[in-house]
């Protein structure tokens, strides 16, 4: 009983549970500890962008070899363009087969405020201009306080490839960097043990603002973005994990402690170490591990893509626009480009669709509110998926590199087989 009740996974469960009563039951209380999960994010946005700099930095500098890190960078966007985009393509199909936004009815749902999200985004639709010109920071210092993880991630490359030029004379600034890394990942350690509190205060405030009768006019769409995750996990990232040489349903397992956090607190950033931890415990090596997965949270957002192709379906569905086969390619090829750098938190996909909606200048980009009142429980698939999607890029990553440690793999996934 007593490890039953230290074990992370339960404690997260029951906090869930915890929340959606106390959201049912006690509506005000429940939007009242919205700052409780607030403070938790906060703190975790805090630490990301420093824990992929020096990450991203350290595993650069790790490779040593800037032909294989050109090799390397190369193999991973690639990846991440073809997966997130196979996941954009089966969205799209299946809302259409489905049609989740038929015969919707507006008056039993409850619609949010949407101008918080639309102003974040030009009304004018998307410069691609300014979208390209974005990634690169004006200002370093900035892009940390900002928390724009693109930004910094691109900071990062060009300082770990300045570090590797330094040759021998820059190992003591990568082992110093190493030691911080280590310091931020204790943070986040100790963050963690707070994860089943935030869990509970964000599922409360969402059953207490929105109510479990707003599920059920959108019921439609919700079943149709999980099946659709649940497809691309078992399905494209089963048939990946397989070429690999392993399975899916062992990795799930594997994981499975970061799965049920990342599922309460709706963010695949909390376990952003502890993901690269496991990685590397299942033979993926410190380089490979240290430069997929942080770069995989701006550039390999399966969920995300999943639920953007899917929503804007839904919504021109719902407000009988029929979309032809050019508008449905316009879509891909904008949701290609401004699903990148969607940070794998709360909201951010709000804004993505928001500015999506605008570009494509045919749906009311007011009918976003129409999914504000289940984004809360839509999210927890994403980032779900995001998490899976980028533990199967560091572990294909790795073996195409030829730094996948099979051993050590079959090792850590045949080992927890056996306590089940």
């Amino acid at each position: 009983m007593k490890n039953l009740l230290s074990n992370i996974t339960f404690q997260v469960l029951f906090a869930i549970l915890v929340g959606i009563i106390l959201g049912s039951f006690f509506p005000e209380w429940g939007m009242k500890m919205l700052p409780i999960s607030d403070v938790f994010f906060k703190v975790v946005k805090m630490l990301v962008p420093l824990i992929v700099f020096f990450s991203v930095v350290n595993g650069i500098g790790s490779i040593g070899n800037l032909k294989k890190l050109g090799s390397l960078g190369g193999k991973s966007l690639l990846y991440f363009e073809v997966v997130t985009t196979m996941a954009l393509l089966i969205g799209l199909v299946l809302a259409n087969i489905i049609k989740p936004g038929v015969g919707v009815d507006f008056s039993q749902i409850k619609m949010g405020d949407v101008s918080a999200y639309t102003s974040q985004k030009a009304q004018t639709g998307i410069d691609w201009k300014e979208f390209l010109l974005h990634i690169v920071p004006g200002n370093a210092v900035k892009a940390f306080a900002e928390g724009d993880v693109v930004q910094v991630l691109f900071f990062a490359i060009l300082f770990g490839i300045g570090l590797t030029q330094l040759g021998t004379s820059g190992e003591s600034i990568l082992k110093t960097f190493d030691k911080i890394l280590h310091i931020l990942f204790n943070i986040l350690s100790m963050l963690m043990k707070f994860a089943p509190l935030a869990a509970f205060a964000a599922m409360a405030f969402a059953i207490g603002k929105f109510g479990l009768q707003s599920l059920v006019p959108l019921g439609k769409v919700m079943l149709t973005f999980y099946g659709t995750a649940i497809l691309f996990v078992f399905i494209v990232l089963g048939a990946i994990a397989r070429y690999t040489g392993y399975s899916i349903f062992k990795l799930l397992y594997y994981i499975r402690e970061e799965f049920f956090i990342v599922l309460g607190t709706c963010s695949s950033e909390t376990v952003l170490n502890r993901i690269m931890n496991k990685m590397e415990k299942a033979g993926v090596s410190s380089s490979i591990t240290r430069f997929v997965i942080p770069t995989g949270y701006s550039f390999n957002l399966d969920g995300s893509t999943i639920y953007l192709s899917i929503g804007a379906v839904f919504l021109a569905q719902a407000f009988g626009v029929s979309l032809d086969f050019q508008q449905q390619a316009t879509i891909v090829f904008i949701l290609m480009v401004t699903s990148k750098g969607a940070a794998a938190v709360h909201g951010s996909a709000i804004v993505v669709l928001a500015g999506t909606m605008q570009a494509l200048k045919i749906i009311p980009v007011e009918g976003v509110a129409l999914l504000l009142g289940i984004d809360r429980f839509m999210s927890e698939a994403r980032a779900t998926t995001n998490l899976i999607g980028n533990s199967v890029a560091a572990l294909f990553i790795a073996k195409t590199e030829n730094e996948l440690d099979m051993n050590l793999l079959n090792e850590a996934l045949g080992e927890n087989n056996k306590k089940e």
